[in-house]
């Protein structure tokens, strides 16, 4: 069967690999836990500063967000879904994207930025969190469909941090991060400006 056509390349591809795996007994909550560990690992590399550290720990990032849509296609794939595997997934995307910013901001507090690096790094993650608390509420209320972040032929807008390699290879995590630290607010504001009026439509 051929995928929609505005379904993300990153769960064609991992479609493509785990149909396989089908029924080897992977569960997406296994993979959900090598999402998270990958993530965590990501945000400790990055927390640690310097060229090399900052390059692996993009790298474990972009595995851990290819793994990220990877449970999600499994999950769908065998009809192993649950809602603890739903929360489960959830609070690992908060938690590995809201620790990637402060990883960011902590290993940058020996740049030019010096310790305004960790403020910005946090604002940057808490906006996020705040995104992902109100993409679930909306969720809940209108589907998963009508609540998916914007998207054109199969990108979507948090697939940016695919980049994340290039970035840092390119040692432009310092502009990255003043970047998120803008865009992130301003994203939260558009998607705070959906939940309220979704709140108002239902009251």
């Amino acid at each position: 069967m051929n995928p929609a056509p505005d379904k993300p390349w990153d769960a064609r591809l991992a479609e493509r690999l785990l149909r396989p795996w089908r029924d080897s007994g992977l569960t997406p909550n296994h993979l959900t836990t090598l999402r998270l560990l990958c993530g965590l690992a990501a945000c400790a590399f990055l927390s640690l500063g310097g060229f090399w550290p900052a390059n692996a720990g993009a790298a474990c990032f972009c595995l851990s967000n290819f793994l990220d849509h990877a449970d999600g296609e499994l999950a769908r794939m065998t009809g192993m879904t649950s809602r603890f595997g739903h929360l489960y997934d959830l609070l690992s995307d908060a938690a590995v994207n809201v620790l990637l910013f402060v990883g960011m901001g902590i290993g940058l507090m020996n740049s030019e930025l010096g310790v305004a690096a960790l403020p910005l790094g946090c604002l940057a993650g808490l906006s996020v969190a705040g995104i992902f608390h109100m993409r679930h509420a909306i969720e809940q209320q209108v589907g998963r469909d009508r609540a998916r972040q914007p998207h054109r032929g199969g990108v979507e807008a948090e697939d940016v941090l695919y980049l994340l390699p290039a970035i840092t290879l390119a040692g432009q995590l310092l502009p990255f991060l003043i970047l998120a630290a803008i865009g992130a607010p301003l994203f939260a504001g558009w998607v705070l400006r959906d939940y309220i009026a979704m709140q108002r439509r239902l009251n």
